[in-house]
C-alpha cells in the first residue's frame, strides 16, 4: 500500500522560507510523479508544483515561480517543497501526491495517492 507522509510546517514571517518534506512508502520502484497541492479555507485545492518521476520536467503554478522548487531524492523516495519569499497568501494545508501516469498535473482529481496534509501559516 502507498503511503505518503509530509513534515516540515509550521508558521513563518512573511519573507522567510520554509522546506516541506515527503516521504513516500510501499512503491516497487521510482517510476511516480510527484506534486504539491495547497488548500486555504474556503478554497478549493490547487496545484503548486510537481516534478516528473525522472526529474527532467518540471511544473509550477505562476504565483510560485520563482520561489518555490521541488527537489526530489529517488534513492531516499522523498521529494521536499523549498519555499522561499513566502507571502502571507501562501498560507494552506499542504498534501503532497504521486501518480504513475501522465496527463494533466494540475488537476488534482486525477492523482492517485496522497498525504495527510501539513499546515503553513505565514504572518504578515
Amino acid at each position: 500500500q502507498v503511503q505518503l507522509v509530509e513534515s516540515g510546517g509550521g508558521l513563518v514571517q512573511a519573507g522567510g522560507s520554509l522546506r516541506l518534506s515527503c516521504t513516500v512508502s510501499g512503491v516497487t520502484n521510482s517510476r511516480y510523479h510527484m506534486g504539491w497541492f495547497r488548500q486555504a479555507p474556503g478554497k478549493e485545492r490547487e496545484f503548486v508544483a510537481g516534478i516528473t518521476w525522472s526529474g527532467a520536467r518540471l511544473y509550477s503554478t505562476d504565483s510560485v515561480k520563482g520561489r518555490y522548487a521541488v527537489p526530489r531524492d529517488n534513492a531516499k523516495n522523498t521529494v521536499s517543497l523549498q519555499m522561499s519569499s513566502l507571502k502571507p497568501e501562501d498560507t494552506a494545508v499542504y498534501y503532497c501526491a504521486a501518480r504513475t501516469d501522465d496527463g494533466n498535473f494540475h488537476n488534482p482529481n486525477e492523482w492517485q495517492y496522497w498525504g495527510q496534509g501539513t499546515q503553513v501559516t505565514v504572518s504578515s
